[in-house]
C-alpha cells in the first residue's frame, strides 16, 4: 500500500497550525489564511522521562552562568549597527522584513561589500550572479576589495554543502521565501518551508557562532508569511519602512534580543544606493525662505531619536457641498477628532469646509505630540495667515481642548534649539524639573487650545 502524506493546515499571515480547515484563525483572527500543506515525518521520538539510556542534561544554576558582555562585529554602516544595538552578535541569526523594491537587498549588499574582516556568502534564490554584480558595480563604482562570494542556490541541502566546504564568516540569504528543503514535499515559500529552512540555519548559526541575516518579503497586507512566521525563531527582527515614491527609507527594530527596540535608522534612497541620515530634522524641513500659511513645525521622536517634521495643511470651502478629508502621512480618525475640537472649544465652523493635510517628506508619525502642530496648520492655513518660521510646537490635544503634556521634554526642546528655533510652544506644566535657564530657547507654555490660537496670531509672530 501507498504510505498515506500526512497534512495539516498553517495559517499564512501568523503560522498557527490547526489540524482541519476553519475560516478564521484561531490564532491572529484573520479570515481565509489556512493553507493545506504536508508534514514531513519525524525520524526521531521526543524524549520520556525513563524512555531511554540517554544520560540526563543536568541544569546550570542561574547564578552559576558567567555574565560575560557580549561581542559584537561592526557594520560599515552606523544607522544599522545602532538598530541592532552596536553590531552583530556571533551565532546570531537576523531578520531584515519589507515590502518589495524598499531597499533591503540594497542596504544588505553595500554593508557587505564594505567588509574586509571576515569571508561573507551572499546566497541569493532572486537573482544571477551576473544581475548581483550590476548592482554591486552600482553601489561600490567598481572598487569591490571585499571577501564576498556568491552562491545563486535555492536547495537547502546544496546550500549547506557549500559551507560546509568553505565556512564563511557570515551568511547573507536573500530571500528565505525562495530556500526549499527536499526532506519536505511542499513548494518553497510555503510556510512549513520557511519554518524548516529558518530552523536549520538557526541551528548552524548557534553551533558555529556564525551570524546569518535573512531577507524576507511582506506586502501591505502582511499575508506572506516569511517574517511574520519567522519572528518567533529569529534573535532580531529589522522591518524596513517607506515609500517607494518618497526618498526617506526608516529602519525600525521590532525584536531585538540583543539589545532595545527604541532605535530607528533612516536613510536616503540615492542612485548608488542608501545614504545614511544623520540629521533628519534638516532634511526633512524646507529650506525655503518664503512664509506661506497652512505650515508648522511640530517636534516629534521616533524610537529614541527626535527630529522635526513640517505640517502642511490646506483649508478650502467644499466645492460640491460634501466637504473632503484627505490625509498623508498621519492618522486620518485623529485629525477627524482635532477638527471637532477646534469647532467645539474654540469656534471654527470647519464642517463644510475642505481639509488637506500632510506630513512633508513622506514620513508617517504616530506620535500623539504632533496634535498641537497639527493644528496650528490647521489655523493658519484657514485664517490665511503664515505662522513665523522660528517658532515649533509639541504638545497632545485632549478631547476638552487641554494641551496635554508629552514624554521626553527636554529632549524636544534641545532639538530644536540646536537647529536654531527661536522659541517652542509646549504643553502647560511639563517642564517640571527642566531647567529651562539652560536650554537656550523661548519656551511658551500653553494649557489650552485657545492659548495655542492667541500665541499662533500674536505670540507666533514676535517670538523675541
Amino acid at each position: 500500500m501507498a504510505k498515506t502524506v500526512k497534512t495539516t493546515y498553517f495559517c499564512k499571515h501568523c503560522g498557527a497550525e490547526s489540524p482541519k480547515w476553519v475560516g478564521r484563525c484561531p490564532s491572529c483572527g484573520e479570515w481565509n489564511t489556512l493553507i493545506e500543506e504536508p508534514v514531513a515525518p519525524k525520524t526521531n521520538k521526543g524524549r520520556l522521562i525513563g524512555g531511554d539510556n540517554r544520560e540526563p542534561i543536568v541544569p546550570v544554576k542561574i547564578s552559576e552562568v558567567k555574565a560575560e558582555a557580549l561581542p559584537r562585529i561592526k557594520l560599515p554602516s552606523g544607522e544599522l549597527n545602532r538598530v541592532l544595538g552596536g553590531g552583530l552578535v556571533p551565532g546570531s541569526i537576523i531578520l531584515i522584513g519589507g515590502e518589495p523594491g524598499i531597499g533591503k537587498s540594497t542596504l544588505v549588499l553595500q554593508n557587505v561589500l564594505r567588509i574586509r574582516s571576515r569571508r561573507v556568502l551572499y546566497v541569493s534564490g532572486e537573482e544571477s550572479p551576473q544581475q548581483l554584480r550590476m548592482r554591486a558595480d552600482r553601489i561600490a563604482g567598481g572598487h569591490m576589495d571585499c571577501e564576498c562570494y556568491l552562491l545563486c542556490e535555492t536547495s537547502l541541502e546544496n546550500i549547506f554543502a557549500s559551507i560546509k566546504a568553505n565556512p564563511p564568516g557570515l551568511v547573507i540569504v536573500d530571500s528565505i521565501q525562495t530556500i526549499a528543503s527536499d526532506t519536505l514535499e511542499s513548494a518553497a515559500g510555503s510556510v512549513s518551508q520557511v519554518r524548516e529552512c529558518a530552523a536549520a540555519l538557526l541551528r548552524y548559526a548557534k553551533e558555529t557562532s556564525t551570524p546569518v541575516i535573512l531577507i524576507g518579503h511582506i506586502n501591505k497586507e502582511g499575508t506572506i508569511a516569511g517574517p511574520k512566521v519567522l519572528e518567533h525563531i529569529v534573535d532580531a527582527v529589522v522591518q524596513f519602512e517607506g515609500d517607494r515614491q518618497y526618498m526617506y527609507r526608516i529602519l525600525r527594530s521590532i525584536k531585538n534580543r540583543f539589545g532595545n527596540t527604541s532605535e530607528i535608522g533612516i536613510y536616503e534612497m540615492k542612485e548608488d544606493g542608501l545614504r545614511e541620515v544623520t540629521n533628519p530634522s534638516e532634511m526633512l524641513l524646507s529650506q525655503s525662505d518664503a512664509v506661506l500659511s497652512g505650515t508648522a513645525i511640530g517636534v516629534t521622536i521616533d524610537g529614541a531619536r527626535p527630529f522635526l517634521i513640517e505640517v502642511q495643511a490646506l483649508v478650502s470651502t467644499a466645492a460640491y457641498g460634501t466637504a473632503q478629508r484627505s490625509v498623508t502621512g498621519f492618522d486620518q480618525r485623529r485629525m477627524n477628532m482635532l477638527l471637532a475640537v477646534l469647532e467645539k472649544r474654540v469656534g471654527f465652523k470647519l464642517a463644510q469646509k475642505d481639509v488637506f493635510l500632510n506630513i512633508a517628506g513622506g514620513l508617517r508619525v504616530s506620535d500623539p505630540a504632533m496634535d498641537l502642530a497639527v493644528i496650528c496648520a490647521i489655523l493658519s492655513s484657514n485664517v490665511d495667515t503664515a505662522v513665523n518660521k522660528g517658532i515649533c510646537f509639541t504638545g497632545e490635544v485632549g478631547l476638552s481642548g487641554e494641551i496635554r503634556p508629552v514624554t521626553r521634554i527636554e529632549q524636544r526642546i534641545g532639538e530644536a534649539a540646536k537647529l536654531g528655533f527661536d522659541a517652542i510652544v509646549v504643553p502647560a506644566r511639563n517642564l517640571k524639573g527642566v531647567r529651562t535657564q539652560q536650554l537656550g530657547i523661548k519656551i511658551i507654555e500653553v494649557a489650552r487650545v485657545e492659548d495655542a490660537f492667541r500665541h499662533l496670531f500674536m505670540t507666533a509672530q514676535n517670538p523675541s
